[in-house]
């Protein structure tokens, strides 16, 4: 047996040893539940963790609830790995029949109250980050190099008048010292329990919110021809919408969504104004300009139409997820060695985002999805669902679940990349 296979068997016993632990983070995490910016309790949770570990270094309130934890190996090393977790929930009424399920409210978030979940895997990513800094913590001596625990708050968007995430954690200088080598992180997807599934190129689209304010001019509901009603130019625009894919190539995907619509009038009143608030998703990054002019020009023409104006502004822009072939060459053999070669297979494109592009941009890396859910791969590599299961339940689902057995593949993951990137087995040619 070589000194690396004695390496990788000690994570993968030590990741045994904390597994129970790790699922017990995850519940407490899936009970308590905080919205994007509001994650001073999860953070807290994280914080006491990593200190009680010994880290060279822990720091705090870093974009508002980021938390970063430093280990410096022992042995002498230039490299620099961060692993990153996402660490916020979304405002969803869990309906997912566990034990431990949310019954959160928050009562003063803007725009609520929301009843509050972790829908989208948020809170396994973070327990998965915890059991490997546990895990690396008691290997430092035979790690050369530093690795870096990023915990990020609000990768599902904070409030619009807040600025929180990823791109701030690194304005904030989060990884500014010692610089990553290399980014790293994963999200817990509804394919079979211990699959990984990658993509070279566009892992995950790109990404920007919308707010459309249509104006009229209110008036009592008895008498719409005194003033200017602005609800059927929204009408209009929300069907409008769904035909701007016909505007670019039918190769390349988009997307156009209004999510939440807002007035302040009342059964029995026009309305001076009318919001819309939505999202652009773009399978290529370069067709977000052309979409985002498009989509502008409708709004106003529309609201012309009605006699209403329009006002289009766009917020939050997301860079997509892009996998780089060699980082992707250089970061599989070691993702086979953990779960099996059979096991890793090419996703499908999407166009949801994540912001650990942001990541991913800066300092290179790879970001993969870990499979959770009752299912098996079919012949063509597709997931189906196990008889008898609980089915695949989308991310952002109110029945979101996590088959927890993924979560010791997780820590494995993380710990396996951390150590072949530090000594130098993940390296990306050119």
């Amino acid at each position: 047996m070589t000194d690396d296979d004695r390496i990788h068997e000690e994570l993968a016993r030590r990741t045994a040893a904390v597994e129970a632990q790790v699922v017990e983070w995850r519940r407490h995490l899936h009970r308590y539940p905080e919205l994007s910016n509001r994650e001073a309790g999860t953070a807290k949770l994280i914080a006491d963790q990593l200190t009680a570990l010994g880290l060279d270094e822990v720091r705090t309130g870093i974009s508002g609830h980021g938390v970063v934890g430093v280990l410096r190996g022992g042995r002498p090393g230039e490299r620099v790995v961060a692993l990153r977790a996402d660490i916020d929930a979304l405002p969803v009424q869990e309906d997912s029949g566990e034990s431990f399920a949310s019954t959160v409210v928050d009562q003063d978030y803007p725009g609520g109250p929301f009843p509050v979940a972790h829908a989208c895997g948020h809170d396994g990513h973070t327990a998965t980050l915890l059991g490997a800094a546990t895990v690396l913590a008691g290997v430092r001596e035979q790690l050369p190099g530093t690795v870096l625990f990023v915990f990020q708050p609000a990768e599902e968007g904070a409030p619009v008048a807040e600025r929180s995430g990823a791109k701030e954690m690194i304005a904030q200088g989060a990884c500014a010292d010692p610089v990553p080598t290399m980014a790293f992180g994963m999200h817990l997807a509804p394919l079979p329990t211990g699959c990984v599934g990658y993509r070279t190129g566009n892992q995950f689209g790109a990404s920007c919110l919308f707010r459309i304010v249509l104006t009229g001019e209110q008036v009592h509901g008895s008498t719409p021809w005194m003033g200017v009603d602005p609800v059927p130019a929204a009408g209009a625009l929300m069907v409008g919408v769904g035909q701007l894919y016909r505007q670019v190539s039918a190769f390349d995907p988009i997307t156009v969504t209004i999510g939440h619509v807002e007035d302040v009038g009342r059964f029995n009143i026009v309305p001076g104004t009318v919001t819309l608030w939505g999202t652009v998703r773009c399978a290529v990054e370069q067709d977000m300009d052309e979409v985002r002019k498009r989509l502008a020009t409708m709004a106003e023409q529309t609201a012309a139409a009605f006699n209403c104006t329009a006002s289009v502004e766009y917020l939050q822009d997301v860079p997509a997820v892009h996998n780089r072939r060699e980082w992707v060459d250089a970061v599989l053999p070691t993702v086979r060695r953990v779960v099996g070669a059979d096991r890793v297979v090419e996703s499908a494109p999407t166009l949801g985002y994540d912001d650990v592009s942001e990541f991913v941009n800066a300092y290179g890396g790879v970001y993969v999805m870990l499979g959770a859910q009752d299912a098996v791969l079919a012949a063509d590599g597709r997931p189906v669902p196990t008889p008898g299961g609980r089915g695949l339940i989308p991310n952002h689902s109110p029945r979101f679940y996590l088959n927890e057995a993924a979560l010791a593949v997780g820590v494995r993951l993380h710990c396996a990349v951390a150590r072949d990137h530090l000594t130098g087995r993940i390296s990306p040619a050119g």
